[in-house]
């Protein structure tokens, strides 16, 4: 979209808006904005799913216990990172998150939740037809493959390990990372060869 109400073109004329009449300062957005993109956010996830696919004791910690194991990768804490579980996707098994409830969201290592995500259609009938829905965001998968939903809750909140894409056995751990999607961390696409 890059018309008037264009996300971007609000952001900035909300910015605008409150800086202007002096309640927020722009070197504190620019903070938060710094952070999410840095600190917080997809590219943490990536990094704990390239260590697992490269260091198969790390993988086996990650799986075990995730939320110490994200610790030693990525900034993994503070609220909605406090109790992460990993499943790991396979070529008989397919993970995919939703929270049926509202929208928690593991935001440490998976940054903003997408608007879909948050979406009433998807938090309702991804449970009943998971298949369906996957399809319809583009992840065909055959039918002998066997989908898991994983709720999340206030409790617990729940990350995939995506399947490491065929033919990345040459790649460093950082170049595995730049590989790996938000989407794929919470199952609803797959991670394509480079």
């Amino acid at each position: 979209m890059t018309g008037p109400s264009s996300p971007a073109l609000r952001a900035e004329a909300l910015e605008q808006l409150l800086t202007e009449r002096g309640l927020v300062r722009t070197d504190v957005i620019d903070g938060f904005v710094a952070r999410y993109e840095s600190d917080v956010g997809p590219l943490n996830g990536a990094r704990v799913v390239a260590r697992a696919w490269v260091d198969p004791e790390y993988k086996a910690r990650l799986l075990a216990d995730a939320t110490p194991a994200i610790k030693e990768v990525a900034w993994g804490g503070g609220a909605n990172g406090e109790h992460i579980v990993v499943v790991e996707n396979t070529p008989e098994r397919h993970h995919v998150v939703v929270c049926t409830l509202c929208s928690c969201y593991p935001w440490p290592v998976l940054g903003l939740p997408p608007s879909w995500y948050k979406d009433p259609a998807y938090r309702a009938r991804v449970v009943r037809e998971p298949r369906a829905v996957l399809a319809e965001m583009g992840l065909e998968l055959p039918p002998e493959v066997a989908i898991e939903v994983h709720d999340s809750s206030a409790e617990v909140r729940w990350l995939v390990l995506p399947e490491r894409p065929a033919g990345t056995d040459d790649l460093t751990e950082e170049e595995l990372a730049a590989l790996v999607t938000r989407d794929a961390m919470v199952g609803v696409a797959k991670i394509a060869a480079p």
